[in-house]
């Protein structure tokens, strides 16, 4: 096909497959710790890092990610005052973060609504070869850590109380999990769009959590449908002249009402076939 012979398009697709590596194994972190809020939280936030970019006229990818760290490590902290109460400090910051952000665009005179647009919706023509080698560096950061932390961040995960009492590092693994999912936001914002980053993450997680039951499956499976999903959507992106952060939304959505119908089918088949089974035999248990 021609639009592999263009270099924004294979950097695209290089974007995209790593994108596909890294979005299940935080998708579904989020999603167990109930925190999938987070990940739309700090994409709203990021637009401030963005917006403070072009005022300095300086790269927003450096400041973006610069915000999101230093708004990682707040959020865990606004997270332990408010325990009880967590969305408060998820309203405050995302209200928080677009304020400073339309502040700062509204300071920023002259041309900056074309560069904003682009990381609001995203854009495959101004992916650079520098967030190509980002994206790699923390595809690899992430799997690394994911291999070695697997299994601690699987007890605070599912009970923070048992990984404080077995002496785990609790705060210190709650802020490296919010940078590292701030960083992989400021990192692939600019492909995807900041109004829609926070769905590339989870929904591939929320996709394969109702094809397997175990934890290594679900991140795989996810791997698998974000691979399809992006690569789907970003060639129908390029088909259609779409936003790439619509459009593999939309492939995701697709992807999920297909795989919930299959499922419901494949129920109503087998709970068919067991109450035939029951009405020869005679079984009534």
């Amino acid at each position: 096909m021609e639009m592999f012979f263009y270099g924004f398009m294979q950097r695209a697709f290089q974007a995209s497959f790593l994108i596909s590596l890294i979005a299940p194994v935080l998708g579904l972190f989020l999603i167990l710790r109930r925190q999938s809020l987070i990940a739309d939280t700090l994409s709203h936030i990021s637009l401030a890092g963005v917006a403070l970019g072009m005022l300095l006229g300086t790269d927003p990818t450096w400041t973006n990610i610069i915000v999101v760290i230093g708004v990682a490590i707040l959020l865990e902290y606004l997270r332990m005052i408010y325990r009880t109460y967590s969305e408060i400090s998820v309203a405050m910051l995302m209200s928080g973060g677009m304020a400073v952000a339309l502040v700062l665009l509204g300071l920023n005179e002259g041309g900056a609504s074309l560069n904003i647009n682009q990381f609001l919706f995203g854009s495959i023509v101004t992916i650079s070869q520098q967030q190509i080698w980002l994206l790699l560096g923390l595809t690899l950061a992430i799997g690394s850590l994911y291999i070695i932390f697997r299994k601690p961040m699987y007890i605070l995960t599912f009970d923070e109380d048992t990984a404080f009492t077995a002496g785990l590092p609790i705060k210190r693994m709650s802020i490296l999990f919010n940078v590292l999912t701030g960083v992989t936001i400021a990192v692939i914002m600019p492909i995807v769009g900041a109004l829609l980053v926070s769905a590339i993450i989870i929904l591939p997680a929320a996709i394969s959590m109702r094809l397997s039951k175990s934890f290594n499956g679900v991140i795989l499976i996810g791997i698998v449908i974000a691979v399809i999903g992006m690569l789907s959507g970003l060639t129908a992106s390029y088909q259609y002249g779409t936003p790439p952060g619509a459009s593999i939304t939309l492939i995701f959505i697709f992807i999920f009402g297909l795989t919930t119908a299959i499922k419901k089918l494949f129920s109503a088949s087998q709970y068919e076939r067991l109450t035939r089974r029951r009405n020869i035999t005679g079984d009534t248990d």
